[in-house]
C-alpha cells in the first residue's frame, strides 16, 4: 500500500547517506550486468547465480536508498546491515593489490553509518505511526 512521504523532509546527512547507498546499488547492479555478459559455458551455473545475486542485491540497495531519502523507518535496518557487511568485505580485501578497493568500501560504509546515526537522521527515521500512513 503506498504511503505519503515527502522527500524534502530528509535531513542533509540522511540525503548524503542515501546517495552513497544508491551509488553502491548502482555499482553492484552494473557488476551483475557485467557478470551476466561475461558468463562462459564452463561456469554457466556459477555465472548465472552470481549475476542474479548481484542484480537483486543492487536493486535492494537502490530500494533502501529510496527509503532513506524518503525517511521511511523500515530502511534504517537494512541500510545499517548492508554497511556492516560491507565493512567486513573491506577487511577481507585488505592487503596486496586490492587495498584501494578495501579503502573505498570502508570509507563508503563509514560515511553511510555516520549519516544514518546523526541525531537529526535518527529523529527523521524514528518510528512515528502518523508519518507512514496510507494514502487516501
Amino acid at each position: 500500500m503506498p504511503t505519503e512521504s515527502t522527500p524534502s523532509t530528509a535531513p542533509r546527512p540522511l540525503k548524503l547517506a542515501s546517495a552513497v547507498v544508491a551509488g553502491e546499488g548502482l555499482v553492484v547492479a552494473v557488476l551483475g550486468i557485467v557478470e551476466a555478459i561475461t558468463i562462459s559455458n564452463d561456469r554457466l551455473t556459477l555465472g548465472l547465480t552470481t549475476a542474479a545475486f548481484l542484480l537483486l542485491y543492487g536493486g535492494a540497495l537502490l530500494l533502501v536508498a529510496r527509503g532513506l531519502f524518503r525517511t521511511s523507518t523500515w530502511s534504517r535496518g537494512p541500510a545499517v546491515f548492508a554497511q556492516l557487511i560491507q565493512l567486513l568485505m573491506a577487511v577481507s580485501f585488505w592487503g596486496g593489490s586490492t587495498k584501494p578497493v578495501s579503502v573505498i568500501l570502508a570509507i563508503a560504509a563509514v560515511a553511510v553509518l555516520v549519516g544514518i546515526f546523526q541525531k537529526v537522521s535518527m529523529e527523521a527515521l524514528a518510528d512515528n505511526p502518523t508519518k507512514d500512513r496510507p494514502v487516501r
